[in-house]
Parts: structure tokens; C-alpha cells; sequence
């Protein structure tokens, strides 16, 4: 069973209709038994970092995801998932993240491409034979909607990037934890191949 988390973000029945899309065996929840009883976790979502975060501390999730994340339970985080799951955002200095990981999230800066939030498709460099890639195409195109982008401090971690405006670090992998900034349930056939490998793993 995949547990989905439910802390009132945006975009998660869109992940609950991919999963349904590849027969998985999925639930939308926010119940923290459940999620440690589940064999994979996900934490979509699109948003602000600052209230997110309030929202997954009020809802008491947080020791939910910390415990799932030590007992080896392979976890993904997508699009607002991939930012929470680091140390700080500049879109809320003051807030902490989840910090399973290190690195920050940077706003994206003006440039080439003057339209922020970065929406739409854009090609993923592959580095570091990432689990999610398997079977997928350097240069491969995904759908991306944000306005703030991760730099990690870990250089391994990173499986694949893209370019708008700066050197965006679109999904890490590290353990038993997986990111993307991407949305692969909006980026088609590509995108349901990685949902995929994250259900194999």
C-alpha cells in the first residue's frame, strides 16, 4: 500500500488519479498509523513552504515522516514535497523544513527566461544513475510549475537537472529518499514511467 499524504496541499488528487492510472494500491491520508504501516509514502503538493510546513506540524505529521523515512520505507517528494524535505526555503526564512535532507530552496532568479513561476515543459539532464530514470531518455521533457528551486548540498544526491535561468536540481535520491520538482503525474508517459519505478522499488 502507498500512503499519500494529506496536509491540504494543492495538486494531490492529481498523484491519487496517476497512482489509480497503474493499478496501485493507494490511499490519501493523514493518519499517522497509517502511513507507518504503508510500504511507500508520498508527499505531493503545491504551495507556499511557510504554510505547508504549518500545516504538516498542525496536523502532526511530521514524526510520521521522520519515523517512516528511518525505518527505510521509500519515500518521495514531489514538486512542494522536494522543498520541504530540505533545510530552509527563501520564501520562509523563518520556517525549517524537514531537513531529511541538506540543501536549500533558492527563488529562481530573473533571467533568459523572465516568466516566474517556470512553467512548462523542460528537458532533464540524467547524472547519477538515478533508480527513478530507469528506462528514460536523457533530455527527456517534464512538467515543472514553480517559482523557488532546490540547490543541494549534496552533489551525489542529485539525479538529474535542468536549466531555467540557473542549474535547477530537479530530483535527488538519496537511501531510501526520493525527489522530484517535476510533476511526473502531469508529464505523460514519461512521467508515469517514473511513478512507476518508484512503485517497483
Amino acid at each position: 500500500m502507498i500512503a499519500i499524504i494529506d496536509y491540504d496541499a494543492g495538486n494531490i488528487k492529481s498523484v491519487e488519479k496517476a497512482l489509480a492510472y497503474l493499478d496501485a494500491d493507494a490511499v490519501l491520508t493523514r493518519d499517522p498509523e497509517l502511513i507507518l504501516k504503508a510500504d511507500k509514502v508520498i508527499l505531493p503538493g503545491v504551495g507556499a513552504f511557510g504554510d505547508a510546513m504549518g500545516k504538516i506540524r498542525g496536523f502532526g505529521l511530521e514524526q510520521a515522516i521522520r519515523d517512516v523515512v528511518k525505518k527505510g520505507t521509500p519515500f518521495l517528494g514531489i514538486c512542494l514535497g522536494l522543498q520541504l524535505i530540505f533545510e530552509s526555503s527563501e520564501e520562509a526564512p523563518s520556517v525549517t523544513g524537514l531537513s531529511l535532507l541538506k540543501g536549500n530552496i533558492l527563488k529562481i532568479p530573473k533571467g533568459e527566461y523572465e516568466k516566474i513561476p517556470h512553467m512548462g515543459w523542460n528537458s532533464l539532464h540524467l547524472k547519477n544513475d538515478g533508480r527513478l530514470f530507469k528506462g528514460i531518455d536523457e533530455g527527456a521533457y517534464v512538467y515543472f510549475v514553480h517559482s523557488y528551486y532546490l540547490k543541494a548540498a549534496q552533489e551525489a544526491a542529485v539525479k538529474a537537472e535542468t536549466e531555467y535561468n540557473t542549474c535547477i536540481h530537479a530530483s535527488v535520491e538519496k537511501d531510501n529518499i526520493f525527489a522530484c520538482q517535476f510533476h511526473p503525474e502531469k508529464s505523460g508517459t514519461v512521467g508515469l514511467r517514473i511513478l512507476k519505478n518508484f512503485i517497483d522499488i
